[in-house]
């Protein structure tokens, strides 16, 4: 049975950090490990499949769309087992590390706040700081 309309719609869509992109008003999955970049969406008028393709023109997925604005998430269980998979794989016990310790003014800073204050040599002294927070 010929189709009633042989357009195709394509898009261009950025993969979203839970490995969807959007397509109106759902969302689709795509394999894990595209975070951010971009792949084309299309679908042909009066057909039922969404087809997601890389950049290179690589087939990535396709998706029976559900119904425009639905806020439905179409997720193929196969992305969905890879996604659990590399979130896991991300957790760690390890320690955190450690926080950077403050290391001072530099002299690029002083030079600069001795350039705009006018003043030939600028001076911090923390101790007065200190004691000015405390009254």
């Amino acid at each position: 049975m010929p189709a009633p309309y042989p357009a195709v719609v394509s898009v261009e869509r950025q993969v979203g950090a839970n490995a969807t992109v959007n397509y109106r008003g759902n969302r689709y999955s795509v394999p894990p490990g595209l975070v951010g970049s971009a792949v084309t969406l299309s679908h042909r008028l009066g057909d039922g499949e969404l087809k997601i393709r890389s950049a290179a023109q690589v087939a990535l997925a396709t998706h029976r769309m559900a119904y425009p604005g639905a806020n439905a998430v179409v997720r193929d269980p196969s992305h969905a087992a890879a996604l659990e998979k590399a979130v896991l794989a991300a957790f760690s016990t390890r320690r955190p590390c450690d926080t950077k310790a403050h290391t001072g003014i530099s002299e690029a800073a002083l030079a600069e706040a001795a350039k705009l204050s006018g003043a030939k040599e600028v001076k911090v002294d923390l101790a007065a700081y200190a004691r000015a927070v405390e009254q």
